[in-house]
């Protein structure tokens, strides 16, 4: 499959999006009372909330890590290709 400059941006894209939204999301979830046992940030055993979140977090960041180098092959593969 050959991809498109346009396509391999997109990719690039989405990958970098995720980078920038996944850690935000992250962060927001530590600080959720509901993530604690305790109902206190950080104090007491992790919940259930709190792992099912970690869980979609590192999901969506390797997914989204493998879209991106996805992308950048796809735009170095381009750049190698005459008349792409």
């Amino acid at each position: 499959m050959v991809l498109s400059r346009g396509w391999s941006l997109f990719l690039v894209g989405v990958g970098v999006w995720t980078w920038v939204i996944w850690p935000r999301f992250a962060a927001a979830i530590w600080n959720d009372s509901r993530s604690w046992s305790s109902g206190t940030i950080g104090v007491g055993a992790p919940t259930s909330f709190l792992w099912v979140h970690a869980l979609l977090i590192a999901a969506s960041l390797t997914i989204g890590t493998a879209v991106g180098v996805l992308g950048i092959r796809g735009w170095l593969a381009a750049r190698r290709r005459p008349n792409a």
